[in-house]
């Protein structure tokens, strides 16, 4: 993969959003990766290719698929959809019929997405 290719650009900002999103530092997230912080910041810049294994290592910290981190195809663009359905699939049928009577009291509420 050449050094600017788009690719791995898109990988390289999934990579910090996710981050960003699960409020961790990158400090933090190379002390789980067992890595140097520098390392994840080559990471997120695109400056340095992503191994399988650190994929697969940076999914579970994230709670992301590597399917999104990678631009594969996926049915979710986002990591706090992805984050928010797997806690969803945590709850107990109860709680989960609350949650979607709000999600549809908020949809009236908000109108139609255009």
């Amino acid at each position: 993969m050449l050094k600017n290719d788009p690719e791995r650009m898109e990988i390289a900002k999934r990579l910090r959003a996710a981050r960003e999103q699960c409020g961790l530092s990158q400090g933090q997230v190379a002390d789980m990766m067992g890595m140097q912080r520098p390392s994840v910041s080559e990471l997120e810049a695109g400056r340095r290719g992503v191994s399988a294994e650190e994929l697969v290592k940076f999914a579970k910290i994230y709670a992301v698929s590597t399917a999104w981190l990678t631009k594969s195809k996926s049915d979710v663009d986002d990591p706090s959809v992805e984050l928010a359905a797997r806690e969803l699939t945590k709850l107990n049928t109860k709680d989960l019929e609350r949650v979607l009577q709000l999600l549809k009291t908020l949809k009236k509420a908000n109108g139609p997405k255009i």
